[in-house]
């Protein structure tokens, strides 16, 4: 299973922006799916998760701004991402795993794509 991520870019703070996540896995509603960033000289994070349930979870400090979405007719999940903050900058990178639920824990998820940046200026 591959995943390409799009969707990253510049944006001031306060603004919002929309990452999407693709596979061309015909299994793709058996797979549980997560956004993981990583900022430079930090350790990666989990920011949200979506299980193959639909069931979601969230870093705290994205609660009630980020959400979390997934659409199995079209093999793609979101990660929508509003009133973005400087702190929120890094490479965000999509990771897929079948049936761990929804988790933020990186050793969970064997399956990564290569990143998308996102830059919030001040």
């Amino acid at each position: 299973v591959q995943v390409v991520e799009s969707g990253g870019g510049s944006v001031q703070a306060g603004g919002s922006l929309r990452l999407s996540c693709s596979t061309s896995s015909y299994v793709y509603e058996n797979y549980s799916w997560a956004w993981f960033r990583q900022a430079p000289g930090k350790e990666r994070e989990g920011v949200a998760s979506i299980g193959h349930d639909g069931r979601t979870t969230y870093a705290d400090s994205v609660k009630g701004r980020f959400a979390i979405s997934r659409d199995n007719a079209k093999n793609t999940q979101y990660l929508q991402m509003n009133s973005l903050k400087p702190e929120d900058s890094g490479m965000y990178y999509c990771a897929a795993e079948l049936r761990v639920g929804a988790t933020l824990n990186r050793d969970d998820f064997g399956i990564w794509g290569q990143g998308t940046q996102v830059t919030v200026s001040s």
